[in-house]
């Protein structure tokens, strides 16, 4: 089965293959993706990070070998903490704007060797991990202490369906890249996330970094955010904004009602 990586800042992943399709997800720079379909000129993709699947233009693929592959998916991978950064090729010539939350597979003394090419980046960086679905190794109340510092690096960032990055971004991309910040291994969609972690039985029990979960009319979990303490959320909903939780849902004082109707709490780490 064919590799490849995302070697550019920012890519779209999408539902079928075609420009005009729903884009379901985002690449970042160092995301490492299986090909596993091919239809004319796009790529059907599972993401190595979550096992996620969409369309990718062939025009934006960096195939790697498989060797290459197992060696990239295998080392330790800091996370970029910087909003915005740039990362250049070893010549100088090249550069690449990377967001927060981008990977780095390799790197080690400010460069990583992909594709034959050596990458420089000088930027703050998080980690490294090995992302092999375990948690951060710091204790809990420091993980959940940093977990909220993290997620207020992207308040106000627009809601984009599909979308990972700090220009914008939907309710679960939002989730998966704050706790990626800290090496924990995030699914993609909500109704996904919701399949993680331990169930918390009352909000007033709820402690930061636990995840809140809603549905709509049908019972289908539709959103998902992070509680900052025990009654205050963080979100992506039109942008991402703190709002009031309780055992109703979410508040939203300036429009004066509830917005999303709570389902469940659970907690990750």
């Amino acid at each position: 089965m064919e590799a490849g990586i995302c070697l550019q800042s920012i890519v779209p992943v999408r539902a079928e293959p075609s420009h005009k399709a729903e884009m379901v997800t985002q690449l970042l720079f160092g995301d490492l993706f299986r090909i596993t379909e091919q239809e004319s000129q796009w790529l059907k993709i599972r993401q190595s990070f979550d096992d996620y699947e969409g369309w990718l233009s062939i025009s934006q693929v960096n195939l790697v070998s498989d060797k290459e592959f197992l060696s990239l998916a295998g080392s330790e991978t800091p996370v970029t903490m910087d909003l915005v950064q740039i990362l250049s090729d070893e010549s100088g010539r090249s550069m690449v704007p990377v967001v927060i939350g981008s990977s780095l597979p390799g790197y080690h003394a400010s460069g990583m060797d992909i594709v034959q090419d050596r990458y420089l980046y000088e930027g703050v960086t998080s980690g490294p991990y090995r992302f092999d679905g375990l948690n951060s190794v710091m204790e809990a109340g420091k993980f959940r202490e940093q977990l909220t510092c993290d997620a207020l690096l992207y308040l106000n960032a627009p809601y984009i369906w599909g979308g990972r990055s700090p220009f914008g971004l939907d309710c679960s991309g939002f989730m998966q890249m704050v706790f990626k910040l800290q090496g924990f291994k995030l699914r993609r969609d909500a109704s996904q996330q919701a399949s993680q972690g331990d169930v918390v039985s009352l909000v007033e029990e709820a402690e930061p970094g636990d995840l809140a979960f809603f549905d709509d009319a049908d019972g289908n979990i539709t959103h998902v955010g992070m509680l900052i303490n025990h009654n205050r959320i963080i979100h992506c909903s039109g942008k991402v904004r703190i709002d009031t939780l309780d055992h109703e849902g979410i508040f939203n004082m300036k429009l004066q009602k509830y917005t999303h109707k709570l389902r469940l709490i659970k907690r990750m780490i």
